[in-house]
């Protein structure tokens, strides 16, 4: 079990992880009070090898570790490594490549949606893992041996599933099905966040353009306070606050000291002044240039019907090939099959569409029905 502190323990490392066809990469990190996580460890597998390191060690320097994350010959083999990606994009504005995901790779495999690490540690690995130093704070020092045995298990055993999955993905012919969804992961767009949209995640019970305006522009400044203090956004305001500004529009600093959700120190000091101003704007705003409240248009007849259909449908598609329903079709796009005339969604295209699209379009058309053969539901063609 070795942790590296050192740079230049780094650098051999790294050089000699850089003749691998392959590591496994996996980080612990603490976001509980910060805006950007903090990465706390890095652990790194090799065919013989396991080591963490230490990028809080004091003087360390991290660049030939991000030189190896670079290294078009390298694959870098994680599970569920989407907030892993984003750390190191942050950190170096570079994302990973190559890169597999044994997370991903397990939904095509037939492991249902977004499977743990520990099920597939016990499946393939036929080990079970101590979880109990999950929760600890990795940002403390010294680590102890039970949270680097811990660390370094997530690694290790990755060796291990990755290649039984890469055997079984290749036996079955579903390579390119995961390098679709690798893609996704790899798209820096996918880790882009534009203030201007953050509004759109908060729930709004009655909505107005007017409400919408206000929103939008109190959640791109919350983002923005955020960022420059590195704290969680809900350490700004709340998202109750922010629709409580919304909706009440306070036009002075007396009113604004008055609502619930907002901290005095805030009403009352020079951000005060900020959020009034930009309230006083999405006021004055003309009603074409405020957010469009979303308008719940009238189905086709028989549409709620459909949807449910295409819903059995996805599960029987699921299970005849040993795919992730969630992998195949989201709930948005058998609604889109169901509503449109012409839906333009990731089912309909690729192998999804092979697997699923063809035969969702066709049972919308009438061309395809279900019946029962053997007591179980399976497709008929239809006259």
């Amino acid at each position: 079990m070795t942790l590296i502190t050192s740079t230049q323990d780094l650098i051999s490392f790294c050089e000699r992880a850089s003749s691998s066809s392959y590591i496994t990469v996996d980080t612990e990190f603490v976001r509980e009070t910060t805006y950007w996580p903090q990465l706390c460890l890095i652990q790194v597998g090799l065919a013989h090898e396991a080591v963490a390191i230490d990028p809080l060690a004091p003087g360390i320097d991290l660049t030939s570790f991000f030189a190896l994350l670079q290294n078009p010959d390298v694959l870098k083999v994680v599970h569920s490594g989407r907030q892993d990606v984003e750390i190191f994009y942050h950190l170096t504005g570079e994302i990973p490549k190559p890169l597999f995901d044994t997370q991903i790779a397990a939904m095509v495999c037939g492991f249902g949606e977004a499977v743990a690490y520990d099920a597939l540690v016990q499946r393939y690995a036929k080990v079970s893992i101590d979880k109990s130093s999950r929760y600890t704070h990795w940002a403390q020092r010294p680590l102890t041996e039970k949270q680097l045995t811990y660390a370094l298990g997530d690694v290790t055993h990755l060796r291990v599933i990755y290649e039984k999955l890469v055997k079984r993905l290749q036996e079955e012919d579903r390579t390119h099905w995961v390098e679709d969804e690798v893609e996704i992961l790899t798209n820096p767009a996918t880790y882009a966040v534009d203030p201007s949209t953050l509004w759109q995640k908060i729930k709004v019970r009655s909505a107005t353009p007017r409400l919408l305006a206000i929103l939008r522009d109190l959640a791109a400044w919350r983002d923005l306070m955020a960022k420059q203090r590195n704290v969680p956004r809900a350490r700004v305001l709340r998202d109750e606050a922010l629709l409580d500004l919304a909706a009440s529009a306070p036009r002075s600093l007396a009113d604004l000291e008055r609502m619930r959700g907002v901290p005095p120190s805030l009403a009352k000091g020079k951000e005060g002044t900020v959020i009034l101003g930009l309230i006083e704007k999405a006021l004055a705003l003309p009603v074409d240039q405020c957010p469009p409240v979303k308008q719940n248009h009238e189905s086709p007849p028989g549409t709620s019907a459909l949807i449910e259909m295409l819903r059995l449908l996805l599960k029987l598609q699921s299970d005849k090939y040993q795919v992730a329903q969630k992998l195949i079709a989201t709930s948005a796009d058998i609604e889109e099959i169901a509503r449109s005339s012409a839906p333009q969604v990731p089912a309909l295209s690729g192998w999804r569409n092979d697997i699923f699209g063809k035969t969702a379009m066709a049972l919308k058309q009438g061309k395809v029905g279900f019946g029962l053969q053997d007591n179980k539901i399976t497709l008929i063609p239809l006259p």
